[in-house]
C-alpha cells in the first residue's frame, strides 16, 4: 500500500487522507460525503482555496477569472474538459476575482485568466492567458 495523500474537502474544509492507489476511484470526504476529486471544476471562496493550497498533496490548479472577462468565458469550456481529463490526477478549481478581489491581490494576479498550481503547500507553476484543454492538461500533468 502506498502513502496516503492529504486532500481538503472543497465543501466542508475537512482534510482527508486518501491512499494514492484510490485517487482514481472517486474518493469522498469522510465527513460530508462530497467528491474529493470531482471531474469538473469547483467554484471556491478565498478561504477554501487558501486551505487547500496550503494542505493538499495532490496538484491543485486554480483558475482566477471574472464573469465580465471575455477570454475567461472562452476558456471556461476548455477548463471543464481539462478537469475531466485530469480527474484523479489533479483538482481544478475556479475563484471569481470579482467576488474575492483580495484573493487575487494576495496571489499576485495581475491579469485574468491566470492559472496557479500548488502541490504540497507550495506554488509550483503559474500561467496567464486563455488556453485550450489539451494545453491545460499538458501544463497541469507536469506538476504531478
Amino acid at each position: 500500500m502506498s502513502a496516503a495523500k492529504k486532500i481538503t474537502c472543497l465543501d466542508c474544509g475537512q482534510v482527508n487522507r486518501v491512499p494514492a492507489e484510490r485517487l482514481g476511484a472517486r474518493p469522498k470526504c469522510g465527513t460530508c460525503g462530497a467528491a474529493l476529486l470531482p471531474a469538473k471544476p469547483v467554484e471556491v471562496d478565498a478561504k477554501t482555496l487558501a486551505k487547500a493550497a496550503r494542505t493538499d498533496e495532490v496538484p491543485l490548479v486554480a483558475d482566477f477569472w471574472a464573469p465580465w472577462c471575455g477570454p475567461c468565458r472562452m476558456m471556461a469550456p476548455e477548463y471543464d474538459k481539462a478537469a475531466r481529463a485530469l480527474a484523479g490526477r489533479a483538482r481544478l478549481v475556479k475563484l471569481n476575482t470579482q467576488d474575492f478581489p483580495d484573493a487575487g491581490a494576495k496571489h499576485g494576479i495581475r491579469g485574468i485568466p491566470t492559472m496557479v498550481a500548488w502541490s504540497g503547500g507550495r506554488e509550483r507553476a503559474r500561467q496567464s492567458g486563455a488556453m485550450r484543454a489539451g494545453d491545460i492538461e499538458s501544463w497541469a500533468a507536469r506538476l504531478g
